[in-house]
């Protein structure tokens, strides 16, 4: 009798109905404490960067500050040095490690994570090291979420889908993107579609984004502003872009994975990975300093002023040679906003030479900026949904959706047939073969 019960599809029914209605209340309360704390961390990030392009200002008309100029940064290597020692989970971008958190290779301490991850990457990317936000946000979301599940002592289900909702939420409050850190949860981070992870990743991004709307409004993390209508004739065209990008970002997973080789063989390298970085840092904000930090404003940029091709290959070089020695040295620190910058670079390339034979109207120019983040990030991280409802969300506008749908898919089986691996995965690998 009691086996009937325990397999009565209305009591399992009913039983799974309960769980999906108390991850969704649990879920918001995620997204609240993750909404607050990527609020913060939104904060801190962009006074850290206003201070710095000041900083630059005064060094240059004091001589006499060049001393304590270069004593920062030797600070700021050593305390990363210790952040990474006190807790080695905070090193890297943070979306392999919640992959690991979540298929159970990976173990923390959520609130000394938290920490670490947070003052890290505040003082990384404030230094300006070519790194971004939001994978950062993902990795503080999911500290979030296993810290609400271990202290209500959820089981091992409930926990990973609270830290799959936590780190969806941490995306989607990164960018003011709810939909994507929805998308990201179901695509990246569990590769399947669950109505009981959507239900709880809903609640966590929604509020998420809400809280920071109400401290940040409305503002996205690109103003690219309204682009013209895509016209059918220019679907080729973009169809050809696609293919170039996609080409492009076979470039990031093998100069990553190379980077990182290089630090781990180098003798000097090993135990001192800030200093390289860190040292650029201090050199390239007096003489390249469009390629620093994340590289948001970069592309905004790029929307409105379009580069002569000499230096905007100078920056395309700049940007990606920068990206590989700061994301392979272990830094706390994002790849995802420097994945988008990439891929705005290479659009913008491709449109200039477009423009230039004859086959592109120059008003098209924004548009493989536009369409290049997406299918770069396709490309690289093999998420070609997630990139497509992105920037759909951060730049605000819907109506070139079936493009956008259509450079992902593109530059995603450019990638797939020339073998490339997804390369939070590929990380995720790189770091546990490392511990053996």
């Amino acid at each position: 009798m009691d086996s009937q019960n325990k397999h009565n599809p209305i009591e399992l029914f009913l039983q799974h109905k309960s769980l999906r209605f108390r991850l969704f209340w649990e879920g918001i309360a995620v997204g609240i404490g993750t909404g607050l704390i990527i609020s913060l961390f939104r904060f801190v990030l962009v006074s850290g960067e206003a201070l710095r392009v000041q900083v630059y200002d005064i060094v240059l008309a004091d001589r006499m500050l060049f001393i304590p100029y270069v004593l920062f940064f030797l600070v700021t290597a050593w305390l990363l040095l210790r952040l990474m020692k006190m807790e080695p989970i905070c090193s890297g971008g943070g979306v392999p490690q919640v992959k690991g958190l979540l298929a159970g290779s990976m173990s923390m301490n959520w609130w000394l994570a938290l920490i670490c991850r947070f003052v890290g990457c505040c003082l990384s990317i404030g230094a300006g090291m070519s790194m971004g936000r939001a994978g950062p946000s993902v990795h503080l979301g999911a500290c979030v979420g296993k810290g609400f599940s271990s202290n209500r002592k959820r089981s091992r289900t409930e926990e990973r889908i609270l830290i799959t909702a936590g780190a969806g939420a941490g995306l989607a409050a990164a960018f003011s993107a709810p939909l994507a850190g929805v998308i990201f949860c179901l695509e990246e981070l569990h590769k399947t579609f669950s109505p009981v992870v959507l239900t709880a990743a809903i609640g966590a991004s929604v509020m998420a984004v809400s809280i920071c709307r109400a401290f940040f409004g409305f503002n996205m993390m690109f103003t690219i502003g309204e682009l013209e209508r895509v016209t059918v004739d220019m679907l080729p065209v973009f169809f050809l872009m696609a293919l170039f990008v996609g080409f492009w970002a076979l470039a990031f997973n093998r100069g990553l994975i190379l980077s990182m080789d290089i630090y781990n063989n180098s003798s000097f390298l090993k135990g001192r990975k800030p200093l390289l970085p860190l040292f650029l840092a201090a050199v390239l904000g007096f003489v390249l300093p469009e390629i620093l930090g994340g590289g948001n404003e970069l592309v905004d940029y790029m929307v409105n002023n379009p580069y002569p091709m000499a230096f905007l290959l100078t920056v395309l070089a700049g940007k990606y040679l920068y990206t590989m020695i700061c994301c392979g040295s272990g830094v706390p620190g994002g790849i995802f906003l420097p994945m988008l910058v990439l891929g705005a670079l290479g659009g913008n390339l491709f449109g200039q030479l477009a423009i230039l034979i004859g086959i592109m109207p120059v008003e098209f120019l924004p548009h493989t900026i536009v369409f290049g983040m997406a299918a770069y990030f396709a490309a690289v991280a093999k998420s070609p949904v997630t990139a497509a409802v992105l920037i759909m969300e951060i730049t605000g506008s819907t109506h070139y959706m079936l493009t956008l749908v259509m450079v992902s898919m593109t530059a995603y089986m450019v990638a797939d047939m020339a073998g490339g691996k997804p390369i939070y995965e590929q990380l995720l690998e790189y770091s546990l073969n490392k511990k053996k």
